[in-house]
């Protein structure tokens, strides 16, 4: 190819039209054919009608449902706000009960009620369904802490590219503390949209707040960090791993049990999973499991400052006054496209 600027044009449009592949593959590989897998329901009961009917509908709905039978209502009750199940079944000749917890999962709520809803019917009754954990009125679906997650990311991985292209002269380690500056400033915006704004948390904020830094402090020093290796390809790499992968395995929108087992097995320690859990389990259900997903944001921090830490004692090891002041201009023209084709999604 003859022309330099064409051949420079052309080579970044691979970045773009590789993000246009990668969301494709991963949005529409977990949330176009959402089914249900290995749901978990209990059936309300002691007797041995309760089991034949349980294992009724567990032999009609085969490997969609992990049926399983509790003594009382109570039982099934608890069962749900600590999110072992997504639905109790309390069989009755007049008044059939379903029991749903839909701040634990919207979709999951809806995708029971799909599945007890014709049993009821078949007995010629009408399903009471009673959610006993439901989100705030002001998020009545419950999804607006997935929205909340994706402008936590969006804002953070898109200072790792400002950083890489105005800090590109500045030690590594003034980056990372502007990294977690940086940080302090996003988590703060998103406590701010969670809570006076739109109203998505009615207490708790300053632990919200404190989850939301972990998570945007691990995604901005991950950044930093490789953006010493891989410099114009680091926005494409975080896309990867804090849009593609991270979005679509988060449970905001679908929880594993209606996702392929890929998306379902990234979900047990993603970071965005991590986020949206453990905010669901401060808002919503007495803190019950936030201690496990505030470690997987505080292990995602960690990995952030051992790729930073890597980066550090690369970037001692080569001596500024080795590098030409011709590379230096590229790489510096570099960092400032990459500002460019970085997208929010």
């Amino acid at each position: 190819m003859r022309s330099p600027a064409l051949r420079h044009v052309l080579t970044h449009l691979v970045t773009p039209l590789l993000m246009c592949i990668g969301m494709g593959l991963a949005y529409m590989g977990a949330f176009v054919t959402p089914e249900p897998h290995h749901l978990p329901v209990a059936v309300v009961g002691s007797g041995p009608e309760a089991k034949v009917f349980a294992q009724t509908v567990k032999d009609k709905a085969g490997e969609a449902l992990d049926v399983r039978t509790v003594t009382t209502r109570a039982e099934g009750v608890d069962l749900l706000k600590s999110r072992e199940i997504t639905g109790a079944y309390v069989p009755s000749a007049k008044t059939p009960e379903l029991v749903i917890a839909s701040a634990a999962s919207d979709m999951d709520a809806l995708a029971v009620e799909k599945v007890f809803t014709p049993v009821a019917a078949g007995q010629g009754v009408p399903l009471k369904v009673t959610d006993v954990a439901a989100p705030v009125d002001d998020d009545p679906t419950g999804q607006g802490l997935f929205f909340l997650l994706i402008a936590l990311s969006i804002g953070s991985y898109a200072s790792v590219a400002a950083l890489g292209a105005a800090g590109a002269g500045l030690p590594l380690r003034v980056r990372a503390l502007l990294a977690v500056g940086v940080s302090a400033v996003v988590s703060g915006i998103g406590a701010l949209l969670a809570g006076p704004v739109f109203h998505l948390a009615h207490h708790d904020l300053a632990g919200l707040w404190g989850m939301a830094w972990l998570y945007s402090a691990g995604i901005l020093l991950i950044g930093v960090g490789l953006h010493t290796f891989l410099k114009r390809w680091t926005t494409l790499t975080m896309m990867v791993l804090f849009v593609m992968l991270n979005f679509t395995s988060s449970g905001g929108l679908y929880r594993p049990e209606l996702q392929n087992g890929f998306f379902g097995t990234l979900h047990a320690f993603w970071n965005g999973a991590g986020f949206v859990e453990g905010a669901r389990s401060l808002l919503y259900f007495d803190s019950d499991g936030l201690a496990r997903n505030v470690w997987t944001l505080v292990v995602w921090l960690l990995l952030g400052v051992a790729v930073t830490a890597v980066a550090a004692a690369h970037e001692r090891g080569t001596a500024p006054e080795q590098v030409a002041p011709a590379v230096r201009e590229a790489d510096e023209e570099e960092a400032e496209e990459e500002v460019e084709e970085t997208v929010g999604v």
